[in-house]
């Protein structure tokens, strides 16, 4: 991302300053080069502070609560829920490091549950999800040992523990 943007503003201020040789045609394609390398970073720039941007999970008595002052928070009492999971994938592709890939799974207890979280929309069957809402946590297999502790403290009998799902072999 730095890269890219180093070499456009290199580029683009090499084009404007006559510093490309082979004519005007040449000062062009420089100019739209540079153009496009620095739309590459812009919006990686732009793409890492969505994904960095500080968010929350929060387990407690009451129920879970996604905390994300600058997307869609949400907010679900435990008796909303007729059961909640954590689901797993391993990667095992040869030669490829092993990840695993973490969802927290929540199942609504009645179809009325829909008209009541419509913030929750983007989140059901959201990848191979099932008749409820599927929350992704990328490759997080750090965060299986706490999600299954603070959930079998927290949900009682509706946590239906850690769901292996199996392996994939590839791309996820």
């Amino acid at each position: 991302m730095l890269v890219a943007g180093g070499f456009g503003l290199v580029v683009v201020v090499s084009a404007a300053t006559g510093g490309v040789s082979g004519g005007r045609v040449a000062e062009v394609a420089a100019m739209v080069f540079g153009a496009v390398l620095l739309i590459i970073a812009a919006v990686g720039l732009l793409g890492w502070r969505m994904l960095t941007r500080p968010r929350q999970l929060i387990l407690d008595r009451s129920g879970i609560r996604w905390h994300d002052p600058q997307g869609a928070p949400w907010a679900v009492g435990w008796a909303e829920l007729s059961a909640i999971a954590v689901s797993r994938t391993v990667n095992r592709a040869p030669g490829r490091p092993r990840t695993t890939m973490v969802r927290l799974d929540l199942f609504p207890i009645d179809p009325e549950f829909r008209n009541r979280h419509p913030e929750m929309d983007h989140l059901w069957e959201f990848h191979k999800g099932r008749d409820g809402y599927r929350l992704p946590f990328g490759s997080a297999g750090e965060l299986v040992a706490p999600l299954d502790a603070a959930l079998r403290q927290c949900a009682g009998p509706r946590y239906l523990g850690i769901r292996d799902e199996g392996y994939t072999v590839g791309l996820f």
